[in-house]
């Protein structure tokens, strides 16, 4: 870490939270000697006052500045800004932190900056979801305890590409186990919020057995706390996924050469294989018409969209 200048970017606004605590706790635990300010605000005399001020009865002087390049769009600016900050007292660390895109992170200015020396940058981007299980099996052990494999794909499911979400589900499921055990697979069912794109799969389940009315179930569930049309996005990309998974299962493929021809993780290539199975090509294809269908009388207004789906499950659940 940089004696006085640290960059904070990504957009994992989770990790970066979590690496100012730890930050904070390493260097002013009480926050005395902390001062909390954001760029697109703060006042020249302010900035000044905090990266300049002696810490008090401590050894050390924290200023967390937010969104660094909203103070200095001009690339002059930001030089003599850099130049202002990277002279503060030996005694105060500056860290900047801001959301920055992974695909804008090469050409941000403090990370281009930071190649050449003088300060430091770490990147927190948002785990992909494939990459989730590993993210929830590791957050698990930091938060001192343990989750079983398969528990941690279905948590996966539920909470999507939320660390956030996960942390606070793995703190729950932990404190349900009360520490003593590992998180099972039953207790993620048991004990987790369910989301909407991991309730898409018991949507399609119930589909997929006929059973009209837990589907219908699940539906409603769903359209209390998601929009239709988000929902209706996550319906469309399920069964376009099960249309390609059939083909590959038809042409004597497994979950593994749909996992590769799909981009999907292992566990979520197994549950779309499993599900693929339990309709005929012919029934996906026509399925699908039907989402098309579906999609233009939305369009034209011909019928709510959520009125749509409550049909479309009757129909389905018949197939």
């Amino acid at each position: 870490m940089s004696d006085t200048l640290l960059f904070l970017y990504g957009n994992d606004e989770f990790a970066i939270a979590r690496r100012l605590a730890e930050i904070q706790t390493r260097f002013d635990k009480d926050g005395m000697n902390t001062a909390r300010l954001d760029a697109r605000t703060v006042s020249e005399d302010e900035l000044n006052n905090a990266v300049n001020a002696m810490p008090f009865l401590s050894e050390k002087r924290l200023v967390f500045l937010a969104n660094p390049s909203a103070r200095t769009p001009a690339p002059a600016a930001r030089q003599k800004f850099l130049d202002y900050l990277l002279a503060a007292p030996p005694s105060t660390l500056v860290v900047l932190y801001e959301a920055v895109e992974p695909r804008d992170a090469a050409r941000h200015w403090l990370v281009k900056r930071a190649e050449k020396g003088g300060l430091k940058a770490e990147a927190f981007f948002l785990p992909r979801l494939s990459e989730m299980p590993n993210w929830i099996i590791a957050e698990a052990k930091r938060q001192k305890g343990q989750i079983e494999r398969d528990a941690a794909f279905r948590l996966a499911e539920m909470v999507g590409e939320d660390p956030r979400a996960a942390a606070q589900e793995i703190e729950k499921l932990l404190t349900y186990v009360n520490f003593a055990r590992p998180v099972t697979l039953a207790d993620v069912e048991t004990v987790s919020i369910v989301s909407a794109q991991g309730d898409v799969f018991a949507l399609v389940d119930a589909i997929g057995a006929g059973v009209g009315k837990k589907a219908q179930k699940v539906l409603h569930q769903l359209l209390e706390n998601e929009d239709a049309m988000a929902l209706w996005g996550m319906v469309i990309r399920q069964f376009r996924l099960l249309l390609q998974a059939r083909e590959i299962l038809d042409e004597r493929g497994g979950s593994a050469q749909v996992q590769q021809a799909l981009g999907l993780h292992e566990y979520v290539a197994g549950k779309i294989s499993e599900q693929a199975r339990r309709f005929s090509l012919p029934a996906l294809e026509a399925i699908y018409h039907k989402l098309l269908e579906m999609d233009e009388g939305a369009k034209t207004s011909q019928m709510p969209l959520d009125l749509a789906l409550d049909v479309l499950i009757v129909e389905l659940a018949k197939h």
